[in-house]
């Protein structure tokens, strides 16, 4: 086979399999409903008393240790489907952000597992792509907006914790000194 063909055959091939919200709408809608599935099994399957649901996420969070990774190793089956429908890095950044922030709460013994509960990555992060296939350009922008805060916010709180750093030094060495 000639290298052009070749080469013609993978440029179809890649623009098939990452380029689906674009080329197959169709798909990208089956797609987002299959998502949109996981999602409630994840974080809303179980009723509880009172009307508050949820997920099989919350459940198999309960398991000391390895809960709350298997639990991220299915957001990340999400996320990948994302990446695939065409999701800007930003919007992919912002789901990370929610996988993220579900994993390490969540390990927190209890308090975790409530916020857990409530959070809902899952769910927040397959409405985020239904957003995007919609209103690619407000999504995106949004998206930015939160991951500059929170690069900001991040930045602030290391600088406090240097500057609370220093100046507790700064009072230790003083008493030493005097």
């Amino acid at each position: 086979m000639p290298d052009s063909r070749r080469n013609l055959d993978a440029t179809r091939r890649v623009v098939r399999d990452t380029a689906v919200a674009t080329t197959h709408p169709a798909r990208r809608d089956a797609e987002l409903v299959n998502l949109e599935r996981l999602a409630w099994f994840l974080d809303s399957s179980v009723a509880l008393p009172g009307g508050f649901r949820i997920g099989a996420d919350s459940l198999i969070g309960l398991i000391p240790g390895i809960g709350d990774a298997a639990g991220a190793l299915v957001s990340a089956y999400i996320m990948a489907q994302g990446f695939r429908l065409g999701a800007t890095p930003s919007v992919f950044l912002r789901m990370g952000m929610n996988v993220a922030l579900d994993l390490i709460v969540g390990a927190i013994p209890v308090i975790g597992d409530l916020f857990d509960m409530a959070f809902r990555a899952n769910r927040r992060n397959v409405e985020l792509l239904a957003a995007y296939s919609t209103d690619d350009r407000r999504t995106t922008a949004r998206s930015r907006l939160l991951l500059i805060a929170v690069v900001f916010g991040v930045l602030v709180a290391a600088a406090l914790l240097v500057w609370s750093l220093l100046s507790l030094f700064a009072l230790v060495w003083r008493s030493i000194v005097v």
